[in-house]
């Protein structure tokens, strides 16, 4: 049986991205690390059960301070609203439920980041691709079953 992640010392994180150590920082950093995949709204009451006066707008700070420093990444499918992760800087992709909206990590599919040779880069120095596969999740495959 394999032991536990330990949990990821965010006040290192933070200080090694040399950002200031805020509980709304710790707090954000937290719920995003927990519950990958969530919206802002979400997000803001995750980190108001912590920290009840927290804000709207110190949240949306946050977020912009962590994305900026690359500890957290946000990812918007087509249609859908800003979402955010701490899994960042491995290139990793996204399967999306067209449904219910879920969204589940995907890793490349063959070889060393095989997304990152564009058929043709117009002159651009390529560091990221973004590839988005759009379906149905089991929860409402099962339910399309079910109500068919």
């Amino acid at each position: 049986m394999m032991a536990p992640m330990p949990a990821p010392d965010f006040t290192t994180m933070l200080r090694e991205a040399s950002l200031r150590v805020t509980r709304p920082r710790l707090a954000v950093l937290a719920a995003v690390h927990e519950h990958p995949h969530l919206d802002t709204e979400s997000l803001i009451q995750l980190v108001r059960d912590e920290l009840e006066k927290v804000s709207h707008q110190a949240v949306y700070d946050v977020l912009r301070a962590l994305t900026g420093a690359g500890l957290v990444r946000r990812i918007q499918p087509a249609g859908a609203t800003a979402r955010y992760e701490t899994r960042v800087g491995d290139n990793h992709h996204h399967v999306v439920c067209r449904s219910c909206g879920a969204i589940a990590d995907v890793d490349c599919a063959v070889g060393h980041a095989p997304c990152l040779t564009a058929s043709e880069d117009h002159g651009f120095t390529v560091e990221e691709a973004e590839v988005v596969y759009w379906g149905t999740c089991p929860g409402c495959a099962a339910a399309r079953t079910t109500t068919v």
